[in-house]
C-alpha cells in the first residue's frame, strides 16, 4: 500500500500523484486506460489535470475513462488548474495569465464538464497573473466553493510573496503550491544552502520552508526530468549523475526511475511528486518509489553530483 499524505487537513491522497498532460496525446483510448489502470494498480489516487493540458482533451479522456468505471470517482482526487490563455483562445490576445473572475469560474466549470463530474477535489492557479486583483479570485473561490463545484484551492508556480498576498484575501486555505523540482531543477533547496554566499542564486530562497511553514502541500512538477538521468542512454553532460543514480539504485534494489523519485521523496517538507509518464511499466516504477527511503549519504552525494560540485 503506498503511504497516504493530505492536502490540508481533509483531502487524504497517495504520496505519489498522476499527471495527466500528456494523456490528451495519446491516439486510443485504450491506450488511456492502460496508463491510468497502471496509476491506480500502483496505489495513485490524485490525479492532475489542467484546463490547457492537451487543449482539454486530456480532461475529456480521462472523463470518458471515469465514465466507464462506475464507483472510481469516490475513490480518487481531482486536481485541476487555470489561468493560462494561448495567443490563438477566441480572444485573440498575446498568450497571457489571466486570474480574473470570469476565466477562473468558467475554466472550472469548462474542466468538470470534459472531466464528466460535478466536482473538483483541489483547483490551482496555474501561474501568477500580474494583473490578478486578489478580490477577483477571493469572489471566484467563494462562488465555486459555495456551489460545490470545488472543494479545496491551490496555486502553482507561486512565490512566498505571492502566496501571502493572495492567502490574506481568500477565505478557504490554500492547500498545495505545484512547482518545478528535480534533480535537474535544484532551485528550490540549492537557494538554501546559497544564503549569503557571493553569487548565489536567490530566486527560489525561501520556497520549501515557507511552504511548509504556512501548511501548504509542495507538489513537484517534472520530478523524472524527462527521463534524462534514468534511462539507459543519458546525454553526456548528464551522464556522471545517471551512473551514480544506477549505483544507488542497484544498492536498494530498484530502478534509477524509482531513485529520481526518491530523492524528491526524501525532503522532511514531504513533496509530492506529479509523474507523468504514459508508460505502464515507468507508471510501476515510479509508485515504488515510495518504499524507498535514502539515506542521508545518498542524498547530498546526489545533490552534490546534480549541483555540478561540493557544498559550500
Amino acid at each position: 500500500m503506498m503511504e497516504t499524505i493530505r492536502l490540508g487537513g481533509d483531502l487524504a491522497t497517495s504520496r505519489v500523484a498522476y499527471g495527466c498532460m500528456t494523456l490528451g496525446g495519446l491516439d486510443r483510448q485504450a491506450d488511456v486506460a492502460a496508463a491510468l489502470d497502471a496509476a491506480l494498480d500502483g496505489g495513485i489516487t490524485l490525479f492532475d489535470h489542467a484546463d490547457i493540458y492537451g487543449r482539454g482533451r486530456s480532461e475529456e479522456v480521462f472523463g470518458r475513462f471515469l465514465a466507464d468505471r462506475p464507483g472510481l470517482r469516490d475513490r480518487v482526487v481531482l486536481q485541476s488548474k487555470c489561468g493560462i490563455r494561448f495567443a490563438d483562445d477566441p480572444a485573440g490576445s498575446p498568450k497571457r495569465y489571466d486570474l480574473s473572475y470570469e476565466h477562473i469560474v468558467r475554466s472550472a466549470e469548462g474542466s468538470l464538464r470534459r472531466l464528466g463530474t460535478d466536482r473538483l477535489d483541489v483547483f490551482l492557479l496555474h501561474r501568477p497573473d500580474p494583473l490578478m486583483e486578489p478580490a477577483e479570485a477571493a469572489r471566484a473561490f467563494d462562488d465555486l466553493h459555495a456551489a460545490g463545484k470545488v472543494r479545496a484551492f491551490g496555486v502553482s508556480n507561486f512565490s512566498v510573496a505571492q502566496i501571502d498576498l493572495l492567502a490574506a484575501t481568500v477565505r478557504q486555505p490554500l492547500v498545495t503550491n505545484q512547482v518545478q523540482f528535480s534533480l535537474l531543477h535544484l532551485g528550490p533547496v540549492d537557494a538554501g544552502v546559497e544564503v549569503n554566499r557571493p553569487g548565489g542564486s536567490h530566486r527560489a530562497a525561501g520556497l520549501i520552508d515557507g511552504c511548509w511553514q504556512r501548511g501548504l502541500r509542495l507538489q513537484a512538477w517534472a520530478p523524472i526530468a524527462g527521463g534524462a538521468v534514468s534511462r539507459p542512454d543519458p546525454a553526456p553532460e548528464h551522464a556522471a549523475l545517471a551512473e551514480q543514480v544506477r549505483a544507488v539504485a542497484e544498492r536498494h534494489g530498484t530502478t534509477p526511475l524509482a531513485i529520481v523519485l526518491a530523492w524528491v521523496l526524501r525532503h522532511p517538507a514531504g513533496l509530492q511528486p506529479v509523474v507523468g509518464t504514459t508508460n505502464p511499466d515507468r507508471i510501476a516504477e515510479a509508485c515504488a518509489a515510495s518504499d524507498v527511503r535514502l539515506s542521508r549519504d545518498d542524498w547530498y552525494a546526489l545533490f552534490e553530483t546534480a549541483r555540478g560540485g561540493e557544498l559550500p
